[in-house]
């Protein structure tokens, strides 16, 4: 529509829908093309809404993911995920392996006298680390939710700065929803932080 002189002003969803329609009003080639393409938008619009609604409505009934959701900051996505990609838990036999296998452990460097950690291995499913990190984030920056989860993040983002404390957060949530799959029992805010 750019081509022809036509801006659509600013607007998200039906705001856009109507703006391209005012446009093309008088414009009846174009419009032969443009509403074909506006028709099959909505529609994969109205698909993708419906398909978020049945995975909230599947999260809900899911015994694992209402576990997973009981921690704050971790919504139905990110609770489906994990559940998905761990599938049994018992296929970990440490909870701690499973910050390893998503790749939030520091890499580590040793050659004789040398020996240090690097940045995190980024092994493992790339889109469940970061769900799990944007999760850390809502712990660390949005959540009025106090845990001892949170408090340990917060103390450690004083003393290594917000990324890296995130990604810490990341590791510890990854380990904690496990542990939570293994033994079924919901997040229990004053439970300690060590892991």
């Amino acid at each position: 529509m750019k081509t022809f002189g036509l801006l659509v002003p600013a607007g998200k969803g039906s705001a856009f829908e109507k703006n391209v329609r005012r446009l093309l009003v008088d414009q009846d080639g174009l419009a032969s093309i443009v509403l074909p393409m506006l028709e099959a938008w909505r529609g994969i619009r109205t698909r993708a809404t419906e398909l978020g609604r049945q995975l909230v409505a599947d999260a809900r009934q899911s015994q694992a993911c209402r576990i997973l959701m009981s921690i704050p900051g971790v919504g139905a996505i990110t609770a489906t995920s994990f559940a998905t990609a761990i599938e049994d838990p018992d296929n970990f036999k440490k909870s701690r392996s499973v910050g390893a296998w998503l790749g939030l452990t520091t890499r580590r460097y040793q050659s004789g006298e040398i020996d240090y950690d690097g940045h995190i291995s980024r092994r493992g499913d790339r889109h469940l680390r970061g769900l799990l990190y944007e999760a850390a984030t809502v712990i660390l920056t949005r959540s009025c939710a106090d845990s001892s989860l949170r408090t340990w993040g917060l103390r450690l983002r004083e003393r290594i700065g917000f990324k890296r404390a995130a990604v810490a957060v990341a590791r510890k949530l990854a380990v904690t929803m496990h542990a939570m799959l293994k033994t079924g029992e919901f997040f229990d805010r004053t439970a300690g932080a060590a892991a």
